[in-house]
């Protein structure tokens, strides 16, 4: 007798996973974010071992008279220093993308904790934290980064930061990044914790949650080892909209002349210095700002295709 066919049942993840594939803009999205984060790992190094380029390489003096527009040798062209724009792009992809995914790591230890202690604890306590959020929403967020990198930056930056930047063999240069991670992490985490107290809320009284109560299960293990892991979908497809937001007020500072400081270099700081130029060699503004902009579209694309994905329900038609 033939015994019937076993059919396997596909997990939530593998059923997402389907349908971000059948998204052509969030694959495109995922394809680009891949090549760009291999770019800018690898392409600098790349680049300095067959032409000896650096992102600071400067030309003895006499051989660069100007700002020369792309070639073959240099296919985004050179700034007003004879630096090799490619180089720059690449080294500042990297503490864009860094910005980017560290504060929102960032941003995620301290809305998810948040968010999720409010949503279980509930009445009174959650009523007073998330009153608490909304008077932290009513100030520009953006001026807090501001107040932040002013207070703590230069001079009086904090001791643990230096000490960071001392080990990795930076100087104050590398130092204002850390800060920079820092400070708009500690800015961002408020759609976050809102988000994950709303996935709370629905989850709290489920019969998972109440059995976990009845065998004496500590409310930390209940919040941190029950609760948020079912709450990851929204806050995986949040953290990923998050990033392309991170890196823009990143640019944003960095444009205005606050965010990353030399020898470092952002794509907002190379728009800054772009734009100074724009008139006469327009190379300068031109591939920072496409290599900026196509990055934060697929980011976006990617976001949106994962929200998609997890939740089949929101979806347009």
């Amino acid at each position: 007798m033939e015994q019937p066919e076993v059919v396997k049942g596909a997990s939530l993840w593998k059923d997402s996973w389907k349908r971000l594939l059948k998204n052509k803009l969030a694959v495109f999205g995922l394809v680009v974010v891949a090549l760009m984060t291999i770019a800018v790992i690898i392409g600098p190094a790349i680049i300095k071992w067959t032409t000896g380029y650096t992102y600071d390489f400067i030309p003895p003096d006499g051989d660069y008279i100007k700002s020369f527009p792309p070639s073959l040798q240099h296919p985004m062209g050179t700034d007003d220093s004879g630096r090799d724009i490619l180089a720059r792009v690449l080294q500042g992809g990297r503490i864009s993308l860094m910005v980017g995914v560290i504060s929102t790591i960032v941003s995620l230890i301290v809305g998810v904790s948040y968010g999720a202690t409010a949503g279980y604890l509930g009445g009174r306590i959650d009523n007073f934290m998330m009153r608490l959020v909304d008077i932290i929403y009513a100030i520009p967020y953006i001026l807090i980064v501001i107040v932040l990198l002013s207070v703590f930056g230069g001079p009086n930056t904090p001791q643990w930061i230096q000490s960071i930047s001392n080990s990795i063999g930076g100087g104050e240069g590398l130092s204002q990044i850390i800060l920079l991670f820092f400070a708009l992490g500690l800015v961002s985490w408020l759609t976050m914790a809102r988000v994950v107290r709303g996935q709370i809320l629905s989850l709290k009284n489920q019969e998972f949650v109440m059995a976990a109560r009845a065998t004496g299960v500590s409310t930390p293990s209940i919040i941190f080892r029950h609760l948020v892991p079912n709450a990851l979908g929204p806050v995986i497809v949040y953290a990923t909209l998050t990033i392309p937001s991170v890196m823009l007020s990143e640019a944003f500072l960095s444009f205005l002349g606050i965010g990353v400081q030399a020898p470092f270099a952002s794509w907002g700081s190379l728009a800054s210095d772009g734009i100074k130029n724009i008139s006469v060699f327009p190379w300068q503004l031109i591939f920072p700002g496409a290599t900026m902009a196509l990055t934060l579209f697929s980011l976006n694309f990617l976001g949106d295709g994962l929200r998609d994905a997890l939740d089949p329900q929101t979806r347009k038609f």
